[in-house]
C-alpha cells in the first residue's frame, strides 16, 4: 500500500520549516545541522504529535466516534494535541492524567483547560504510571469508556503518544518533506536525530529513510525515558507491524541506534546538559527547544558532535518534535533559573 492512499485528515500546517543552523554548527566546528520545525506545524502551539493524529482521528470518524479518551503525564505535549484536534473536528476530548492535580495549572495543563477538555482526571504518579507499567491508569480508561458509552457517546482511545503504526506513517512523511528540502538545496541527509519517547517518531523515521533515502540516511534516537534495551525492542515490533501493513515485511534492514545516555535521573527530569543545550540554541540561533524532550536530545546531538561520531562533511536533520509549553511548567523554570 502507498502512502499516499491511506486515509488522514489534515490538522497541521505541512510542510513545516526546515532551517539551517549555521551559528550552532559554527560554534561546535561540527558538521551542517539542520532543524526541522514540527513546533511551528499550526495547531495547539505545535509539535509532532500532529503528524500522527492526522491518521489517528481519520480513524476515529471511521469508526463514528463522538469523543476520544487519551492518557499523559500532567504535562503531557500529546494530551494537548488531542484536545486541540478535537476541538478542530467537532469531538469531546477527555484527559486521564498520571499525576496529582497542582494547585495551579501551568504549561501544558493550563493549556488544556484552556483548549475545554470535557474532562481531566488525575490517577495519582506514585502508584499509577511508569512508561513501563500502566495498569490503574488502563482502569481508569476503562471506567471512562464504560461510563461514556453509557451516555450514548461512542469513545475512541487513543494511547499515550498514538498508535505506533500512525506514529510510523506520520513522520514517514516528515522524511519524505525533508527529502524534497534538501534536494532544492543540492543536499542529501545523512543522518537524523529526534528524541525517543514513545518511539513511534524514530520508527517512521526509519521507515522515511528506507522509503525515500534508500535507507542511506542513519536515525538517532537520544532516550528521554527509557533504557536503550527497551526502546530498539519496541520499535523492532512496531517496524515489523508497520512493514506488514505496507507490504514491505522483510525487505527493508537497517540498524537501530537509540542514545541512553542523556537521560538524567528519569523522564521530565531536568539535566545540567539539557540546559546548556536549550540555552546554546537559544542565544546562537533564537529557536526554544523543550526541557522534556528536544531539550535532551539537542544535548545528546551535541555531545556526539563533541565526540566526533559524525563527519564535518555530514548533512545532520534535528527534529523539533515541539513540546514548548512545558518550559513553563513550574519545577523546569525553577530548574532554570536556579544557581
Amino acid at each position: 500500500m502507498q502512502l499516499g492512499a491511506i486515509k488522514r485528515v489534515s490538522l497541521g500546517l505541512f510542510p513545516t520549516p526546515l532551517e539551517e543552523l549555521r551559528a550552532l554548527s559554527r560554534h561546535l566546528d561540527g558538521p551542517r545541522i539542520f532543524i526541522k520545525r514540527d513546533d511551528l506545524n499550526g495547531l495547539g502551539l505545535g509539535g509532532n504529535k500532529l503528524r500522527k493524529l492526522e491518521y489517528t482521528m481519520a480513524d476515529a470518524l471511521a469508526q463514528g466516534a463522538t469523543c476520544v479518551i487519551t492518557t499523559g503525564a500532567v504535562q503531557s505535549n500529546h494530551c494537548r494535541l488531542v484536545v486541540a484536534a478535537a476541538n478542530k473536528l467537532g469531538l469531546k476530548a477527555y484527559l486521564v492524567l498520571a499525576g496529582e492535580e497542582p494547585d495551579l495549572a501551568t504549561g501544558n495543563l493550563f493549556l488544556d483547560k484552556i483548549l475545554g477538555a470535557a474532562g481531566i482526571y488525575f490517577v495519582p504518579k506514585s502508584n499509577a504510571y511508569k512508561k513501563e507499567e500502566k495498569g490503574p491508569v488502563e482502569q481508569k480508561v476503562k471506567e471512562l469508556e464504560a461510563e461514556l458509552k453509557a451516555r450514548g457517546e461512542v469513545p475512541y482511545y487513543i494511547p499515550n503518544g498514538c498508535k505506533p503504526l500512525h506514529g510510523a506513517l506520520g513522520y514517514a512523511g516528515c522524511v519524505r518533506e525533508v527529502v524534497d528540502q534538501l534536494f532544492r538545496l543540492g543536499l542529501a541527509p545523512d543522518c537524523f536525530v529526534a528524541a525517543c519517547g514513545s518511539t513511534s517518531t524514530q520508527t517512521g523515521l526509519i521507515l522515511g529513510s528506507q522509503l525515500y533515502c534508500q535507507g542511506m540516511a542513519k536515525v538517532v534516537g537520544i532516550s528521554i525515558s527509557r533504557k536503550r534495551e527497551q526502546l530498539i525492542e519496541k520499535i523492532e515490533g512496531s517496524l515489523a507491524e508497520v512493514y506488514d501493513f505496507l507490504g514491505l515485511e522483510g525487505k527493508f534492514v537497517q540498524d537501530i541506534i537509540v542514545c541512553d545516555e542523556y537521560v538524567g535521573e528519569g523522564y521530565g527530569l531536568p539535566t545540567p546538559a539539557m540546559k546548556e543545550a536549550v540555552e546554546l540554541v537559544a542565544r546562537t540561533e533564537g529557536i526554544i527547544l523543550d526541557p522534556v524532550y528536544t531539550g535532551k536530545a539537542m544535548a545528546g546531538l551535541i555531545d556526539l558532535v563533541r565526540k566526533g561520531y559524525f563527519r564535518n562533511e555530514d548533512t545532520i536533520v534535528f527534529v523539533h518534535t515541539g513540546g514548548i509549553p512545558g518550559l513553563f511548567a513550574s519545577e523546569q523554570m525553577a530548574f532554570f533559573q536556579s544557581d
